[in-house]
């Protein structure tokens, strides 16, 4: 495990079960605690039958620039059901907070412009991964902290 300049938790993980992984197992990298702690569930949960990260990629168009970007999903998930049933889904991986618009101020700082332009790209990201699961048969979900409760 390593970590960046801004001390976010970065690193490889290892699954405890290696054949529910789809791709390349030695590449399994997290890019905060909080995805960390979600392939750790992956991985130990008995319903999720196969999982992946960042192998899905979903094109988009960003409204803050016009331009098309890739969204690289942080994971997809293929998931028994409750009622016995197998769903896919494509998951992305946030901070609560940081699937909140960002409260209006008055002055208009430049962490002010980054969070509001974030959270556009976001909401354009997201509105793409669910387009694209609902064509492929998928659902396209955002779990943050409080799903680990």
């Amino acid at each position: 495990m390593v970590y960046n300049q801004k001390t976010l938790k970065q690193g490889y993980y290892r699954p405890v079960h290696p054949e529910k992984y789809k791709g390349d197992t030695e590449n399994i990298i997290f890019r905060s605690g909080l995805e960390l702690k979600f392939y750790r569930f992956f991985d130990h949960n008995p319903a999720i039958i196969r999982w992946n990260s960042e192998q899905v990629v979903v094109p988009y168009t960003a409204d803050v620039d016009g331009k098309n970007h890739r969204y690289f999903v942080d994971a997809w998930l293929k998931v028994k059901t409750k009622d016995g049933g197998i769903q896919e889904y494509l998951v992305e991986i946030k901070p609560y907070a940081f699937t909140l618009e960002p409260p209006q101020q008055n002055r208009k700082t430049q962490t002010y412009q980054r969070k509001v332009f974030e959270y556009i790209k976001n909401l354009n990201k997201w509105k793409a991964a669910d387009n694209y699961a609902k064509q492929k048969g998928m659902k396209f979900i955002i779990l943050t902290e409080k799903d680990l409760r």
